[in-house]
């Protein structure tokens, strides 16, 4: 099961990957060949919006900007697209979902070590450095990529769940565990070294982060009722509030 599973990311990531680099050889600027309609469509409209978001930074992407490098027409992204903003949390969303897979070793350790191990490969390559720039610089500020932030993190938190439960179920973390503060403990030394220290970020970042994950969700820190889980609680509904 787990190698049919690893055989199918496989061949997705490849997919997606080739689509993306596709999408890098064409400027905006160069109408790509017309790609038809229905999952091949989606997938190239996904990857020249990564495409755009590399190129031009989140401030410049147009819907225009993003058909023509797909190579369709603009009425096809609006009937599943509604707008800028959801275009670009769909195209991230699939892409993190891609790039950072979710095991099942069946060790928490283990997985939580690939998952750690991935969030750094994918946030130092170009589409993760991308991220950064659009929504952790002045463009973070707009409402808008305010709630894509948003929106993104939680598809990644909801994505990332079934580790946890797994985790609770064979007995290897507390059954109270909140698993949206674990994925965030796990994912805070990454991005305090990406987005404020400006120290390197490897391996041994990955491999720290899930030490200090694993010691708080055992000592009980990361259970629902705990104190920092109805902190982080507090500060999302108010920051929910401030984004409108």
């Amino acid at each position: 099961m787990q190698l049919h599973v690893a055989i199918g990311w496989i061949l997705t990531r490849k997919e997606a990957i080739t689509q993306l680099g596709v999408a890098m050889e064409l400027g905006s600027s160069e109408p790509a060949r017309p790609v038809g309609r229905g999952r091949k469509a989606q997938a190239a409209v996904r990857a020249a919006t990564l495409a755009e978001l590399l190129d031009r930074g989140y401030a410049e992407l147009t819907i225009e900007g993003v058909a023509q490098r797909a190579g369709v027409h603009k009425t096809t992204l609006y009937r599943r697209w509604k707008d800028r903003a959801s275009l670009v949390v769909d195209a991230l969303a699939e892409h993190f979902a891609t790039d950072i897979p979710i095991p099942d070793t069946g060790d928490v350790e283990t997985d939580l070590q690939a998952l750690a191990r991935a969030l750094v490969q994918s946030m130092t390559g170009p589409v993760g450095r991308a991220v950064q720039t659009a929504m952790f610089s002045d463009a973070g500020r707009l409402p808008e990529v305010a709630k894509a932030k948003r929106r993104i993190f939680a598809d990644r938190f909801r994505r990332a769940e079934p580790v946890v439960a797994r985790a609770i179920e064979r007995g290897e973390l507390p059954a109270d565990t909140d698993p949206v503060e674990l994925i965030k403990t796990l994912a805070a030394p990454i991005y305090f070294r990406l987005l404020i220290s400006a120290d390197p970020v490897e391996e041994g970042t990955a491999e720290q982060a899930v030490r200090i994950t694993l010691a708080a969700a055992r000592a009980g820190a990361l259970t629902r009722g705990s104190a920092v889980a109805a902190e982080a609680t507090e500060a999302d509904a108010g920051q929910r509030k401030v984004g409108g």
